[in-house]
């Protein structure tokens, strides 16, 4: 009895020392998402480097064999690109930002008004605009561009930094985060407390909302800034002035100069790579916003 007692009690006392061999499958399990995880980051980065490393690169240097060491060129190129037509990259550069921030503004503004109403209020056809809003969302731009040249042209807009801006103005997209973050942080029972303290619907949106609404603007804001940085389609149809291009368009405009002149892939390249600082420093300046509770600017009980 005692012998048979010490023989079913050993497997026992093997596993209080943590013998079971449990975690190891664990471990070999997360192995599989963090290594796609790795093979994503160097997939994106890859070409980042690239051009980080290739704006260094003289011309000489660019068309050699290439290497993933900085080169001897980058000075250089950049005061290539800047006496490039009198500094017309910093022109191009300019008009990015006025489209991308002006207009990355007007549609958080719009998305805002827009998304708070259909989240708060209560009206014959609200599901009906929503929806049109979300299929909005599921078109692509492609298919928009034309139509919208076509109405830029009947109004005589075209070639005019209004005819890239006007059609950034409303965002679906946008809509629909702002609705869903209004009817997240907004809570009903902070617009009745307001409207019985005899606030108008202007007061409670503005003084109550909209404070509540910031970290949800804020990544309307991003993304639009960031699509229209990033726009190619509709500038290269409503522009023919070079003056008026967007960063996008003009180094386009370089790159296909550049088949007759191999000298400006070098400009190509540097261009390429200071266009993407502003993006990266957008990112950083702004992402505190995203750290803010849900109920920012709320009382909370």
């Amino acid at each position: 009895m005692s012998s048979l007692a010490v023989r079913k009690a050993a497997p026992a006392a093997g596993t209080a020392r943590g013998t079971v061999p449990g975690p190891a499958p664990r471990r070999r399990t997360a192995l599989v998402p963090t290594l796609a995880l790795l093979i994503g980051a160097a997939y994106c980065l890859l070409p980042v480097a690239w051009v980080v490393i290739a704006a260094t690169k003289s011309g000489s240097e660019l068309f050699s064999t290439f290497t993933f060491l900085p080169g001897t060129g980058l000075t250089e190129n950049l005061k290539d690109l800047h006496a490039y037509r009198d500094g017309v990259y910093w022109k191009w550069m300019g008009n990015s930002a006025l489209y991308a921030g002006l207009g990355a503004l007007l549609s958080a503004a719009v998305s805002a008004i827009s998304g708070y109403a259909l989240a708060i209020y209560r009206f014959r056809g609200r599901e009906t605009v929503f929806n049109i809003l979300m299929a909005g969302v599921l078109m692509p731009p492609v298919i928009l561009a034309v139509p919208q040249y076509l109405l830029m042209a009947e109004a005589d807009l075209t070639d005019s930094y209004v005819s890239v801006l006007l059609p950034l103005v409303l965002s679906p997209y946008g809509v629909y985060l702002a609705r869903i973050y209004a009817a997240a942080a907004v809570p009903s029972d902070v617009v009745e407390a307001g409207r019985m303290d005899g606030a108008s619907e202007l007061r409670i949106f503005t003084r109550i909302a909209l404070p509540m609404m910031v970290p949800g603007l804020v990544t309307v804001f991003l993304f639009q800034f960031v699509a229209v940085w990033n726009n190619f389609l509709l500038p290269y149809i409503m522009l023919s002035d070079d003056e008026k291009f967007p960063i996008t368009l003009g180094l386009f405009t370089l790159l296909e100069q550049g088949s007759n002149t191999p000298a400006l892939y070098t400009l190509v390249i540097t261009g390429a790579l200071l266009a993407v600082v502003p993006l990266v420093a957008l990112f950083l300046v702004i992402q505190r916003f995203w750290s803010l509770d849900l109920l920012s600017g709320a009382v909370k009980s």
